[in-house]
């Protein structure tokens, strides 16, 4: 059975960790390189770098710090926020990124993923989806339970598009995977959108990594177990020292999921 994935996220805004709720009310959660490193050394599996006002502010995500937080780390890395263009693709990679995740600039041109497939491979290729529920009347005259938004960081902006059409159709041009993350239970520590992971999941065959909410190891076990998602992303509960990357694959592990051995830290 295939081992699940812990990702600590780090969401950079000005050269700094921040973390709010819902997106908004950001609190300083320290140097991206130092946490990177931390992070790196407790044992987690992967680690999400997102500029996150890089689309909202329409400029480029910020290479440096890219390239010190990739020479500290020794597993995967995924890099997101400001990726316009397969060149821009190429930068992050270049700087040490495994991976890029692209959001916004998907949405605005579809054949972005088709490209950056092609050209790098689907492997490398995360389509990241920021999804709120729709409120009743939307749903009635949309039949649509998610809808996409863009441009998160600052200004969200509704799409229109359904997050469950969208990332089936992310995955037929290419994306090599999926980060779904509730705008609804984002930063609120009360557990994924179990309902949402759920319909993904089973929508497409590429990995799902839960994003948005978790407040708990618990709450992780039922991203896994419950919304079927293959990795589950959070960023509160380690970046203020409430739990340790040991702690939530020790719950895991007493719940019978399987996870990749944790270093031992003196």
């Amino acid at each position: 059975m295939l081992t699940r994935r812990i990702i600590p996220c780090l969401d950079v805004k000005a050269g700094r960790v921040v973390k709010g709720v819902s997106f908004v009310n950001h609190r300083d959660a320290g140097d991206p390189v130092a946490l990177a490193a931390a992070y790196n050394e407790a044992g987690a599996d992967e680690l999400v770098f997102y500029d996150i006002t890089a689309s909202s502010d329409e400029r480029a995500i910020m290479v440096e710090v890219v390239e010190r937080t990739a020479r500290e780390v020794f597993i995967p890395l995924t890099v997101g926020g400001g990726l316009r263009t397969t060149e821009d693709m190429y930068r992050m990679l270049r700087a040490g990124a495994d991976k890029v995740s692209i959001n916004t600039a998907a949405v605005l041109n579809p054949p972005l993923i088709e490209e950056g497939a092609r050209r790098f491979g689907s492997q490398c290729i995360v389509l990241s989806i920021d999804a709120r529920r729709s409120d009743p009347a939307t749903e009635a005259a949309t039949g649509s339970r998610w809808q996409v938004f863009t441009h998160t960081g600052r200004d969200p902006r509704s799409t229109g598009l359904d997050a469950i059409a969208w990332a089936r159709r992310g995955v037929e041009l290419g994306a090599g995977e999926i980060v779904i993350n509730s705008m609804d239970a984002d930063g609120q520590r009360t557990g994924y959108d179990l309902e949402l992971l759920r319909v993904l999941s089973a929508t497409v065959d590429v990995p799902v990594i839960a994003s948005g909410g978790a407040g708990s190891p618990a709450d992780m076990y039922q991203g896994l177990a419950d919304g079927n998602a293959d990795a589950v992303l959070a960023a509160s509960i380690f970046h203020f020292g409430e739990y340790t990357i040991a702690d939530v694959k020790n719950y895991l592990r007493e719940h019978g999921v399987p996870v990749r051995q944790s270093p031992v830290v003196n």
